[in-house]
């Protein structure tokens, strides 16, 4: 059984607890907290689960002095990118593999910062480590999956990737009010759709499609879109967005191949349906009852536009129905699921093209 430590108790983390607790090849050796209240409190209730006998610790240098042989970095590296790299650089010199989302430059690491990719090449080196990143947006929904649609065409014209999703329900309020604008004035410039910044962040997802498929990208551009909120709407996790302020927003960064907007990754998020309802939507939810259909709350979508056209819908759920959930239980799953290949691999730095996508071998019944 391979030792393996989670690192951070978010969205993220709580979705690897649970992953790694049922994973056959894996056994949980521990768990990393930041807030001093969660430090003693059992792994198993951070996550939502039974117990599971693992106390939560913020004790760093004792977590990584036991050599642990894989950690899952589930801590932001939205607003503390230094930090996230200081933190995984520890983990690769203790030898350990790190699967993780918080790097957005090492989605692609042939692109990163020759800095960074310096720092974590050699601490590899140093420890005999290995690095995975992938993205919670999903991941593989920006690299596997619609490379894989790929090959099932005859002819490829656009390749597009969404994510549309409703906030109200994203247990996030800093990086929902704050890194993505919502319930702001429309004059604040919210960090995430800052220009330049949707590139750093997806642009290498870009890179990898163009690369598989063996195409130039000529330049990355961003198009940028937002809405007001016509009347204020309260949130259960959030409280109140004023109307006026913004109710969604809506971007595109778009690899130019041949002059052409080729491979296109496109996020589409509201805090309300009844903001910008003239753009793209997920899928309507069955009724039963007699009900009326509803929208559900997020979706990811792969569209290829060739021959055949084909579209894929992609709805995940966890933590009592919630798809903002699933879809960072199905990333941590492409991470959590990646472990066994990258401690068999050996050391490394490895991106979405290297690592295969792995059937759940023992998890049936």
């Amino acid at each position: 059984m391979i030792s393996t430590v989670v690192w951070g108790t978010g969205n993220v983390g709580r979705a690897a607890i649970r992953s790694v607790s049922v994973h056959p090849a894996l056994t949980l050796a521990g768990v990393v907290v930041h807030n001093p209240e969660k430090v003693g409190v059992d792994a198993g209730t951070l996550a939502g689960i039974d117990e599971l006998d693992i106390a939560a610790t913020d004790d760093i240098d004792a977590i990584l002095a036991s050599k642990p042989q894989a950690v899952v970095y589930a801590s932001s590296g939205d607003i503390r990118p230094d930090d996230a790299l200081s933190d995984i650089i520890r983990a690769l010199r203790a030898g350990a593999v790190v699967v993780t989302p918080a790097l957005y430059a090492f989605y692609d690491h042939r692109g990163a910062p020759s800095e960074q990719r310096d720092q974590v090449l050699a601490a590899i080196a140093e420890g005999g480590g290995a690095l995975f990143v992938s993205g919670v947006d999903p991941g593989w929904g920006n690299d596997v999956l619609p490379l894989l649609m790929t090959g099932l065409a005859s002819s490829v014209d656009v390749i597009r990737c969404q994510e549309i999703f409703d906030y109200t329900t994203y247990d996030q309020p800093d990086s929902v009010r704050y890194l993505v604008g919502m319930g702001q004035p429309m004059d604040y410039e919210p960090p995430m759709i800052a220009a330049g910044v949707p590139t750093m962040v997806w642009g290498g997802q870009i890179r990898l499609i163009a690369r598989a498929l063996g195409v130039e990208v000529d330049e990355i551009v961003e198009t940028l879109d937002r809405r007001a909120l016509d009347t204020t709407v309260s949130t259960a996790l959030m409280g109140d967005f004023d109307a006026g302020t913004q109710g969604a927003v809506r971007f595109e960064v778009q690899g130019i191949v041949a002059g052409e907007p080729r491979i296109v990754i496109e996020h589409v998020t509201r805090i309300h349906p009844s903001c910008a309802p003239d753009w793209p939507l997920p899928p309507v939810l069955p009724s039963s009852n007699g009900a009326l259909p509803a929208i559900s709350d997020g979706a990811h979508r792969v569209i290829i536009e060739g021959q055949p056209r084909i579209e894929v819908s992609v709805e995940a759920t966890d933590e009592n129905g919630n798809r903002a959930a699933g879809g960072n239980a199905t990333a941590v799953g492409r991470l959590v699921n990646a472990i066994d290949w990258l401690v068999e691999t050996g050391p490394g730095l490895y991106d979405a093209l290297d690592v295969p996508l792995r059937p759940g071998v023992g998890k049936l019944g």
